[in-house]
């Protein structure tokens, strides 16, 4: 069982009952879960997670690389932005994956989800490590010309609101499809 689960963590105590009767043995799924626990895997609601296409983790892994020696300083001084679309409507279903501690963002433990469905909100907001801006909800498509009116309405407000030092560094995700090349000296 334990082995079962390792290799496939979406696997549900009714499937194990049933490996087990095939191999002879009758047991109660609270004997399953009872077994599990003592091998340290809980059953947990999986964790959503933005599904990566392999140029995003390479591009993800080339980042952290090159900022790696970066000190505290540095990223004091930062402020990050992105934007994400809230879905109003849509499947909500819980999946469940067995799982020790300190697992959940595994690959095996997490549920990859996509940015569209039924209804939905876009926001764009900002951040540093002295706190949140502006939260700006986007009306329409998001284009480079909006995401452009966008920074110039809040960006600038939000790091005076965050108490930012001079030199600041501005920090986003670089998505072709929203943004289209935007400089930070443009705000």
């Amino acid at each position: 069982m334990v082995r079962r689960v390792l290799k496939e963590p979406r696997t549900t105590r009714k499937a194990l009952q049933k490996d087990m009767e095939a191999a002879g043995t009758s047991v109660t799924e609270k004997t399953i879960g009872n077994a599990l626990h003592r091998h340290g895997l809980y059953g947990r609601s999986a964790r959503k997670t933005p599904f990566l296409k392999k140029r995003h983790v390479e591009a993800r892994l080339k980042f952290a690389k090159q900022h790696l020696d970066k000190p505290v300083e540095y990223w004091e001084n930062v402020v990050w932005s992105d934007e994400t679309k809230i879905e109003l409507f849509g499947c909500h279903t819980t999946h469940h994956v067995w799982r020790r501690n300190g697992t959940a963002h595994h690959p095996n433990n997490t549920i990859p989800t996509v940015k569209f469905g039924g209804g939905n909100i876009m926001a764009w907001g900002c951040f540093s490590s002295r706190g949140t801006g502006r939260l700006h909800i986007i009306e329409g498509a998001m284009n480079g010309n909006i995401y452009r009116q966008i920074l110039e309405m809040n960006l600038l407000p939000s790091t005076r609101m965050m108490k930012m030092r001079r030199g600041w560094t501005f920090q986003q995700d670089n998505n072709p499809e929203a943004h289209g090349k935007v400089d930070s000296r443009m705000v």
